[in-house]
């Protein structure tokens, strides 16, 4: 049956790869399931209740997106887009948490509808050809730079912007190994190298004391306090809609940058370097932000860490519901998920970078028009700690670039229009 719905064979794969790579998604992302209830806590969010939305949410996200559109991308409430929420929305702004769930909730239905009518399909399938490989690029520098934070190799400087960690913390020390062990095992061909090392590292830390053992179960708290309390009337007040636009704009990227890097890792692009079932899988996305908003959550949304399952072989949607499978399951065994660091995963995150990285070589750097939006997209990822941001600095620099270079001609409506809505972002929010 397995065979027959996900049509494994046909992508080169198995159960037990499909299996393998769903668990190493979901150890890889576990850690919003703590994270995003911290943060939306800062909201007013009842942090228990948030806790329960944030399984819940990424469950069905990821379920859609394997059971509809056959991908292993695996979805879960935003980094950055949760931060927005409760820093800028609510503690900057003034509004209610239900408001800015509002807000979310609106933003979702914007998405389904331009998902409908291919109007998110043609802005992806417009993406010029340099950019998608800088975008899967950049997500690995985004990644790598996420795991060298979580390692503790680099840290903040006021500075310096950044500057390297305390090398002699036990943690860090422990993500080092970490990763030389999941190189090493990946150069051997061992199967399941990335599960191995963040497992070994988790490990070892909990018997050296470096981590707690929280235990293995405890029963999933209420989510009545935040189910269906967004407040849409409120989202429409006078100064909402911009912050409608604002989740709108970085959810559109972020998903989209996200769905091309990992898929273009992954060798699912087809020979155009289009992704098929296009609509499905932003369709799926769209659905879960509404979702997740009922439920009471901030934006869900494609994550990056699912190139750590494609990594060891994840090619259909199978791997994404069997993530889907395990954020059910961290509801109950929510002590056990909690026991894994920040520094264990992080030598995953590193060596999914080293394979995303590598992208950059399919650049044409004869071509400074082609290469020099490409570096752009690339780099500003990690350094404005933002996937969209790298798209938008990358959109703005190619039209740019092409109309005075004299190359107007290689240059679509679509990606000229795109410009100057980023442009005007950029000048007027």
């Amino acid at each position: 049956m397995l065979e027959r719905y996900f049509q494994l064979s046909e992508h080169g794969t198995n159960v037990r790869t499909e299996v393998m790579a769903g668990l190493t998604t979901f150890l890889t992302m576990a850690y919003i399931i703590f994270v995003n209830p911290d943060i939306l806590s800062a909201a007013g969010m009842p942090k228990d209740s948030v806790f329960v939305a944030t399984c819940l949410a990424a469950a069905l996200g990821s379920g859609i997106m394997g059971l509809y559109a056959n991908y292993p991308i695996a979805l879960a409430p935003g980094m950055g887009l949760n931060a927005y929420f409760a820093f800028s929305v609510v503690q900057g702004m003034g509004f209610t948490w239900q408001a800015a769930l509002g807000a979310v909730f609106i933003s979702g239905i914007l998405f389904i509808l331009v998902s409908l009518f291919k109007v998110r399909e043609a802005i992806v399938n417009s993406i010029p050809r340099s950019l998608k490989f800088a975008i899967s690029a950049g997500i690995g520098l985004f990644l790598a730079i996420i795991g060298l934070k979580n390692a503790g190799i680099i840290t903040g400087n006021a500075a310096t912007l950044v500057s390297l960690g305390d090398l002699h913390n036990p943690g860090t020390l422990l993500a080092v190994a970490g990763f030389i062990l999941i190189v090493a095992l990946e150069q051997r061909k061992v199967p399941g190298a990335i599960i191995i090392g963040i497992l070994s590292v988790t490990v070892v830390s909990v018997v050296f004391g470096l981590t707690a053992f929280g235990g293995v179960v405890a029963p999933p708290p209420s989510i009545l306090p935040t189910l269906f309390q967004m407040d849409i009337a409120g989202a429409f007040q006078a100064g909402v809609m911009t912050v409608v636009l604002t989740f709108f704009m970085v959810e559109l990227f972020d998903a989209s940058g996200t769905l091309i890097g990992v898929c273009h890792r992954a060798g699912l692009l087809d020979g155009e370097g289009k992704l098929p079932r296009l609509k499905k899988a932003l369709l799926a996305d769209s659905t879960a932000i509404v979702a997740g908003a009922m439920m009471g959550t901030s934006s869900t949304t494609a994550y990056i860490e699912s190139a750590a399952g494609t990594a060891v072989g994840g090619r259909t949607g199978l791997t994404a519901v069997v993530v889907a499978l395990l954020f059910l399951t961290a509801l109950i065994f929510a002590p056990l998920a909690g026991s894994v660091p920040a520094f264990a995963t992080a030598p995953a995150l590193c060596y999914v970078a080293v394979l995303m990285i590598r992208g950059l070589a399919e650049i044409e750097w004869d071509d400074l028009t082609e290469a020099a939006p490409a570096v752009v997209t690339a780099i500003t990822m990690p350094f404005t700690f933002s996937i969209a941001h790298g798209i938008a600095f990358g959109f703005i620099t190619y039209a740019v670039i092409k109309i005075l270079a004299g190359r107007r001609h290689d240059l679509t409506p679509m990606v000229a229009a795109i410009a100057v809505l980023f442009i005007m972002k950029f000048a007027l929010l």
